[in-house]
C-alpha cells in the first residue's frame, strides 16, 4: 500500500490518509487512522503562529502602518487640542464657529488652511488667539505654556485633523456625549 497523502490542521484532528490500491482498483477513499497527540506541537504552535503573523507583510503593510498614525493622532488630538477643539469645533469661542474657527474643511479652506502642511504650521506656531505647540515656537506668547510637541506629533496631528475635517469628523467622539 502507498500512500498518497496525508491531511491534517491539527495534532488533535484524526489523521487522514489516501492510500492507492491494487494497478486494477481506484484509490481507497480515506481512511480514519486514530488520534495522534502532540503535545509538544500543542506548546510550539501560538509563539510560532505569532512570529509568522509578526514577520508577515500582510502585517507590515503600508495600511496597517497608516491606521497605527492615524490611531497615534486621535491620541495626540485627545490630549492637546479637544479641549478647545472637542469634535472639530470650538468651544472657546463658540459664537465664532460662525466666522470659521473650527476644524471643519469649510472653515479652515475659509482661513486658507487646504494641506495638511498649512495644519502642521498653524499648530507648530500658532494663529490668533489658538497658541503654538511646536517645540521651537515663538514668540512666547503666542505658545502654549503646556507641553510642547516633537515635530513628527504634529505632522501626525496635521495628518489627523485633515483626515477628520475631509470626513466631517466622525471618528472623534464628543466629551460631551
Amino acid at each position: 500500500m502507498e500512500i498518497l497523502s496525508a491531511v491534517s490542521p491539527c495534532s488533535y484532528v484524526p489523521r487522514c490518509l489516501l492510500v492507492k490500491g491494487n494497478a486494477n482498483q481506484a484509490p481507497s477513499k480515506l481512511k480514519h487512522v486514530e488520534q495522534v497527540k502532540i503535545p509538544h506541537f500543542k506548546n510550539l504552535f501560538p509563539p510560532l503562529v505569532a512570529a509568522v503573523v509578526a514577520l508577515s507583510p500582510i502585517c507590515n503593510t503600508p495600511a496597517v502602518a497608516k491606521s497605527v498614525d492615524i490611531q497615534r493622532g486621535a491620541t495626540l488630538f485627545g490630549q492637546a487640542c479637544i479641549g478647545c477643539h472637542d469634535g472639530g469645533g470650538n468651544i472657546i469661542q463658540p459664537v465664532r464657529h460662525l466666522f470659521g474657527a473650527t476644524l471643519f474643511t469649510k472653515d479652515l479652506e475659509r482661513n486658507g488652511v487646504v494641506t495638511e502642511d498649512d495644519i502642521y504650521r498653524i499648530t507648530y506656531y500658532g494663529k490668533g488667539r489658538m497658541p503654538g505647540f511646536g517645540e521651537s515656537c515663538t514668540p512666547r506668547g503666542q505658545c502654549t505654556f503646556g507641553p510642547r510637541l516633537k515635530e513628527d506629533e504634529i505632522k501626525l496631528l496635521a495628518e489627523f485633523v485633515k483626515l477628520q475635517a475631509d470626513q466631517g469628523w466622525p471618528n472623534v467622539a464628543s466629551n460631551g456625549d
